[in-house]
């Protein structure tokens, strides 16, 4: 059995948190054990790993959805020969760019890096302070035999319902990660509307701004988090349904 260790940080809320397809290379920490541990990850780390070693071009490009490989360079890299860095810093996209990570102070990075779980296309859930690899997995792509969604669920939900056990859950993640840990306690999901319809853009940028401010103000629980209040958002509805509060966000110009 995967056994999960729980942080120590004090917040009693957990974040749920999609990672980015864009990814900064580098890195300059060691790596260390992820949430589970690498052990339950090890078959499709490898066949990650023996693709990129095998050099097939075509194979690459098919894994990192690339047309020409000129592309890829920057990702071809051993997962356990590698340069790591912090999961929450190694993603770039429209929620990490609003997160502004690396503006933060102390206090606020080490609450996301202890309280934010990323579902990564290759790695499974893990804790926004856990070291990873530069690496390149198009959404929805297979690795080798692996269905990562359908490979991370089976092996995972389990193990996240133990560590979530004691902890109230904001499911920020975009609706393609459910497929990856479906909740099964109480929990609060978000959707963002702008002129009633749902939107893409604003909806990442808006993750990434809620994580940042639920940080920043050292959110302890749903009920305190009900009490924040966020620049250019207004509760339109609250619905229930079965497990799921789902807070309908309008955005106000």
């Amino acid at each position: 059995m995967i056994k999960f260790i729980r942080d120590v940080y004090k917040a009693m809320l957990k974040i749920l948190f999609s990672p980015a397809e864009i990814k900064i290379s580098g890195g300059d920490i060691k790596a260390k054990k992820l949430l589970g541990s690498n052990s339950a990850r090890k078959n499709i780390l490898d066949a990650y790993n023996d693709i990129i070693k095998k050099g097939d071009e075509e194979n690459i490009k098919e894994l990192f959805g690339f047309k020409k490989f000129s592309y890829c360079k920057e990702y071809i890299n051993s997962l356990f020969d590698s340069a790591f860095m912090y999961a929450i810093e190694r993603y770039r996209g429209v929620a990490y760019d609003y997160l502004e990570f690396n503006t933060l102070n102390r206090n606020t990075q080490e609450y996301i890096k202890s309280n934010t779980i990323i579902f990564s296309n290759l790695y499974g859930p893990i804790l926004g302070g856990d070291t990873i690899a530069n690496y390149k997995v198009k959404q929805g792509n297979n690795i080798g035999e692996f269905v990562p969604d359908k490979f991370y669920k089976d092996r995972f939900s389990y193990q996240l319902d133990l560590y979530l056990g004691n902890y109230e859950i904001l499911d920020l993640r975009a609706g393609y990660y459910n497929k990856f840990y479906k909740i099964t306690k109480a929990y609060t999901a978000l959707k963002f509307l702008r002129n009633g319809k749902i939107v893409s853009y604003w909806a990442k940028a808006y993750r990434g701004l809620i994580l940042k401010a639920v940080a920043q103000n050292n959110i302890q629980s749903i009920e305190e988090f009900m009490s924040l209040e966020i620049k250019n958002l207004q509760v339109k509805e609250i619905k229930i349904i079965k497990n799921k509060t789902e807070i309908i966000y309008n955005i106000i110009d």
